[in-house]
């Protein structure tokens, strides 16, 4: 299903006036890849760099690739290798001025098994 242009300007207008929201949907992409859904973590990456600097502006940072080389990794069915994807995100912390960590968390017994 495609995004409505409102939906897209909404989402735009949200990550402009709200910084925690954009940290929020940089988080969210990290956890989804840490879980095991590379594609929502991919997806959810796209929306935050359309959300925020643009293709343009993650590719001039990066220096090294191509806007459209960036759509396309960042795609549903992209596939960045993992020292690309690594350096995205660093970029993409870096820009946002945070630091994301990874924490364990001890899961409860009775969804070990699930």
């Amino acid at each position: 299903m495609a995004l409505t242009r409102e939906f897209i300007n909404t989402i735009k207008e949200k990550a402009d006036n709200d910084p925690e929201f954009r940290v929020s949907m940089l988080r969210s992409a990290v956890a989804a890849f840490i879980n095991g859904e590379a594609a929502l973590g991919r997806l959810t990456l796209r929306d935050y760099v359309n959300a925020t600097i643009g293709f343009e502006g993650l590719a001039k940072g990066l220096g090294e690739f191509k806007p459209q080389s960036l759509m396309r990794m960042l795609s549903k069915d992209g596939n960045p290798r993992s020292e690309n994807l690594s350096a995205i995100l660093a970029y993409l912390q870096k820009h946002e001025g945070v630091s994301l960590d990874v924490v364990s968390v001890d899961k409860p017994r009775e969804l070990e098994n699930a």
